[in-house]
């Protein structure tokens, strides 16, 4: 079996990135991103600066899996940090390096770009996924609470 190729994100890439979100979107029961979001979603993948930056793993010359993360900053620490918005695989994909080599290439650019942490969130009956990045040494971050601003009480706080 061959191992993965991590690599950015090309725009012949665009629509296996879609449809990998859609299966993220499923495996999560949340709703599929529209044709709107993702014609933004495309575009803002190569906007200058970039909104954020995707990593694609490839098995022979199939897109796998991807992980999406940007970069944000601790002022108790005067560092940046990584943070890891996605990572998904296919399912048929699962088990062969692809996920591992995803997290990999992500800790080595919060390394590269001298960040103090990497951050993410997993979902609280995601034991796959906890188990994985536990297995890696990561601990669940207790202090800290995550909290969401969205839809109308966004734009109720906006005035």
């Amino acid at each position: 079996m061959p191992s993965p190729i991590v690599r950015p994100l090309e725009t012949a890439d665009v629509a296996a990135l879609c449809d990998l979100i859609d299966a993220l979107a499923d495996y999560e029961n949340l709703p599929r991103p529209d044709s709107d979001a993702r014609g933004r979603l495309a575009h803002d993948a190569f906007a200058q600066p970039p909104w954020f930056h995707v990593l694609v793993a490839v098995l022979g010359e199939e897109v796998v899996g991807y992980a999406v993360y940007y970069f944000t900053y601790s002022t108790f620490l005067a560092r940046p940090n990584l943070y890891l918005e996605d990572i998904f695989v296919s399912r048929e994909h699962r088990g062969e390096g692809a996920g591992l080599a995803l997290f990999r290439a992500c800790a080595t650019e919060a390394t590269r770009q001298r960040c103090a942490r990497m951050e993410w969130v997993v979902l609280n009956w995601n034991a796959p996924s906890i188990d994985f990045y536990q297995h890696l040494g990561a601990r669940q971050a207790q202090e800290w609470l995550p909290f969401r601003l969205e839809g109308d009480a966004l734009h109720s706080v906006a005035g």
